[in-house]
């Protein structure tokens, strides 16, 4: 048995001023036909896991291309069709295979593709023909199209948000390509949309339970698997929003109707989905209220995760201008203060223009007068347990306040993006971190709160006004009831 294996990974921000082109994949990472003999990082583990899972059952492996670039705006046109085409001329390479395995994201959006993980997937087919297993993994925050259901034989979405369970979701991918490759099953897929768009925190409940149930329904009665897509709020597609998704053998009526079950049920706990978000005031209020820390704060709306810059000045500055000390924010993406930093050396005092470089979604620009604490190039921050590098950071000090700064664009992930430089977190009354969810796996174990910041920026959580132009206003909460 022959298996071909590659990826082209991002997540396209409607709204985000940010292009994401050729440089943009070179930086988050272009490799050629070694991926999984490489370092692990948290975007390749799924090609290592393919490619250990493999070896177990000695099938012949070939790698293609993997091309991941962070969350921005659309992706250029010639960079998509450079990858993909890539691909498409690795696959021909490879023929023939029994199973072509795609590591995906799930909402990239390129000019003139509005669907380019469909796109890819259809070509794939035309390579292969129809008895070759087509199987995708995919990031929940995805729109699942007519044209990814129905040229892929296996998708598979993650179903822990913070995403936590990559390995895991590939392992599943695999066990059940190889089944339909063996002719052991014949994998149906189905789903139903649930009309909804919002963020779905897997932690806490009602999603905790929501999701055990989707897990539990797994390895009966023919149900092969059944997963959600949450849907990327932020993508401007006609599918956005959340989809369940349920793979059966052989048994599409059972498909269709667990996929309908599932989705009336994530209907029916909708009011309990949406977390506060106070706004920043609010959240500072209820922070300094406390008697322990550190609190956490997540300033949700600057998350490069989801397509924004992470440069944004709003909470730094309301944190500035309330005198308030003993606190950490970060990670700043701003090369050029990262270069001046570097520049001056540990130990320097300098005023510094920081941040507000992206447009009116990162603020204005705060001129500082800071202390370089700490310079370090070599550090990473675990998401789960995975890897991801930082670049070069600068640990800055400013009236009391600690500020993190990189050139990496990346979300705060982990606790390491501070100890790693030398910050001791407990002694830290506020921790603020530029993520919306990824940050809860790492932080939320040492934090005495979590506070979802209702910050200013480019993926604000008011999922009722998004300004789309594709996507239909029929979901809720634009709507109370979008099945009326």
């Amino acid at each position: 048995m022959k298996l071909f294996m590659a990826g082209l990974v991002t997540e396209t921000n409607s709204f985000s001023p940010l292009p994401t082109g050729m440089l943009s994949f070179e930086e988050g990472g272009i490799t050629r036909g070694n991926t999984a003999s490489l370092p692990l990082q948290y975007w390749t583990a799924p090609l290592h896991v393919w490619r250990k899972k493999a070896a177990e059952r000695d099938i012949e492996v070939v790698e293609g291309l993997m091309a991941i670039a962070q969350p921005a705006g659309p992706t250029v046109r010639t960079t998509y069709e450079t990858f993909r085409d890539e691909i498409l001329d690795d696959l021909r390479t490879a023929m023939p295979v029994d199973m072509v395995f795609l590591s995906l994201h799930g909402a990239m959006i390129a000019d003139g593709y509005d669907d380019c993980e469909g796109d890819l997937i259809a070509r794939c087919r035309e390579i292969v023909g129809e008895k070759t297993v087509i199987g995708g993994l995919l990031d929940p925050h995805s729109h699942l199209t007519d044209t990814m259901m129905t040229e892929a034989n296996l998708l598979v979405p993650y179903k822990e948000y913070p995403h936590v369970d990559v390995a895991e979701r590939a392992q599943d991918l695999f066990s059940m390509a190889v089944a339909a490759a063996e002719g052991r099953t014949r994998p149906v897929m189905r789903d139903h949309d649930c009309r909804i768009i919002c963020a779905l925190h897997t932690p806490y409940e009602p999603m905790r339970s929501f999701v055990d149930s989707m897990s539990a329904r797994e390895g009966k009665d023919g149900v092969l698997h059944v997963g959600l897509i949450h849907g990327f709020p932020w993508g401007d597609h006609e599918r956005t929003g959340a989809r369940s998704l349920v793979i059966t053998d052989g048994d599409a009526d059972k498909a269709s109707n667990l996929a309908a079950e599932v989705a009336e049920q994530l209907f029916s706990i909708r009011g309990g989905l949406n977390r506060p978000h106070p706004d920043i005031g609010t959240a500072l209020d209820a922070a300094l209220a406390h008697h322990s820390g550190p609190i956490v704060l997540a300033d949700v709306a600057d998350n490069a995760g989801g397509g924004a810059p992470g440069d944004a000045t709003f909470l730094l500055k309301a944190i500035l201008d309330r005198n308030i000390t003993n606190a950490v924010v970060g990670i700043f993406w701003d090369p050029m203060a990262v270069r001046i930093c570097r520049e001056a050396g540990e130990g320097a005092t300098l005023q510094l223009r920081l941040g507000g470089k992206h447009g009116p979604m990162s603020g204005d620009p705060l001129d500082l007068q800071v202390t370089v604490k700490k310079i370090a190039s070599d550090l990473s921050q675990r998401f789960g347990e995975l890897p991801l590098a930082l670049g070069n950071m600068a640990w800055l000090q400013c009236e009391g306040v600690d500020i993190v700064i990189n050139d990496l664009r990346t979300q705060t992930f982990h606790p390491e993006a501070y100890t790693g430089l030398g910050i001791d977190l407990s002694s830290r009354k506020l921790v603020c971190v530029k993520s919306s969810q990824h940050f809860h796996a790492g932080f939320a174990p040492i934090a005495a709160e979590v506070i979802h910041v209702a910050t200013p920026g480019s993926i604000t959580p008011d999922y009722a006004n998004i300004p789309y132009t594709r996507r239909a206003p029929s979901y809720w909460p634009k709507m109370e009831d979008p099945f009326a």
